[in-house]
């Protein structure tokens, strides 16, 4: 009896090290985080995209063009609203940050930073490009405000939505690695960080930011290449 179960003892002993395995951080990741920052800032520093809106020139584009569920949008102007996602979506990556470090070992701690920092900051540089592909028009170009807002780049910057795909990048490269490293409080963490994440999102279009589509775009986004971050980084031996 004893030697039928040290086996199982041991496979289960094993599983939990290799849990623990805290992720291996190198110079490389140095190099990852500050390449993809300066991706990112490059559209801001060129002004892109360039040209007219997307929609026609001149200015409002015609909300028929748009389907029933983005037409939610053009009704919001909200600046609290807008105010208040920033506020959430820092308080959503300190909440990751903080979840991701709470109970973890030093080594656990800066394998982890640099996972949250990689997701982060690579979610930000596609964002910002996929931004400058899609080159699509906010809601402010579809209304009566649109002739004295269509000279700014950033209006024709719609899809995805920055703050959507931050958010849930934060959250799902947690989730990712609280699951590998058994981290305490896992669930309810995950909970409060996607719940967090959603609320950024809905406050965008509350604000008149961003269509449904685009927070659906910035979601999506940002929850794959957090996964990404935090599944294919590697570990320490």
């Amino acid at each position: 009896m004893h030697r039928s179960i040290a086996p199982i003892a041991m496979l289960l002993l094993v599983r939990a090290v290799a849990a623990q395995a805290p992720y291996r951080v190198t110079w490389w990741d140095g190099a990852a985080i500050a390449t993809a920052g300066a991706l990112g800032v490059i559209p801001h520093v060129a002004g892109l995209p360039n040209g007219p809106p997307p929609c026609g020139n001149p200015a409002p584009c015609d909300p028929a063009s748009l389907s029933g569920f983005d037409r939610i949008a053009l009704h919001n102007s909200s600046g609290s609203a807008g105010t208040a996602s920033t506020i959430a979506l820092a308080g959503v990556v300190a909440f990751a940050g903080y979840a991701s470090l709470h109970g973890t070992t030093p080594a656990q701690e800066r394998g982890d930073i640099a996972v949250l920092s990689n997701a982060l900051a690579w979610t930000f540089a596609a964002t910002e490009w996929v931004k400058v592909l899609a080159h699509r028009s906010r809601p402010v170009l579809y209304t009566a405000a649109a002739p004295a807002a269509a000279a700014n780049p950033d209006n024709r910057k719609s899809f995805p939505s920055g703050h959507a795909s931050i958010a849930f990048a934060a959250a799902t490269s947690y989730v990712v690695m609280a699951g590998r490293e058994r981290l305490p409080h896992r669930t309810r963490n995950a909970i409060v960080a996607y719940g967090a994440a959603l609320g950024v999102a809905v406050l965008r279009v509350s604000a008149g930011k961003h269509f449904p589509t685009d927070v659906v775009g910035g979601a999506v986004l940002g929850s794959g290449i957090g996964w990404l971050a935090a599944a294919v980084h590697p570990r320490a031996p």
